[in-house]
């Protein structure tokens, strides 16, 4: 325990900051992965209900064969996955966007992941029907499961860099 103490006595504030911005990342990395899955347990509960006609098992489509992929241990896998790919989105949103501390780039953000997913990369999902084929419930609901998904994101990693910059300054 003295030696703990000693230690952080002798850290140079270059070394306290880069501790704070590992922090800053790995908490990062966090709200990456609980978004990324909570907001695609929010999805499939809107698929459940008939709100939407995208699963979060449209992420397998592409790559998995068999049956599987439709029960409950594709929607359980297809999850996890949204959630791994969520740290991505996370992390980028940490290297572009991190200093911004408005809600409106989250939910921008959130938009344009939206247009990405339905616009961009709609073509390899092959389950999906093109954007002006789906219900306007399915569009209107992804829309606001995707602002909401960018709201979480882009405030909770804008509100930790707020947090560090009053600490460090």
């Amino acid at each position: 325990m003295a030696n703990e103490k000693q230690e952080s006595k002798e850290k140079t504030p270059q070394q306290t900051n880069r501790d704070r911005e590992t922090s800053f990342l790995a908490k990062t990395v966090v709200i990456g992965l609980v978004g990324g899955i909570f907001w695609s347990i929010i999805g499939y509960i809107t698929y459940l209900f008939n709100f939407s006609e995208v699963s979060p098992n449209m992420i397998l489509q592409p790559w998995a064969l068999g049956d599987w992929k439709e029960k409950w241990i594709g929607t359980m896998v297809s999850i996890i996955v949204l959630g791994v790919l969520s740290i991505v989105v996370a992390l980028l949103y940490y290297a572009v966007l991190k200093r911004f501390k408005s809600m409106w780039i989250g939910i921008g953000y959130g938009l344009l992941l939206w247009a990405l997913v339905f616009f961009v990369l709609n073509p390899i999902f092959p389950n999906v029907k093109g954007l002006w084929e789906l219900k306007s419930n399915t569009i209107i609901t992804t829309v606001c499961v995707y602002l909401l998904y960018g709201v979480f994101v882009g405030y909770s990693i804008s509100f930790e860099a707020a947090e560090l910059d009053s600490q460090s300054g």
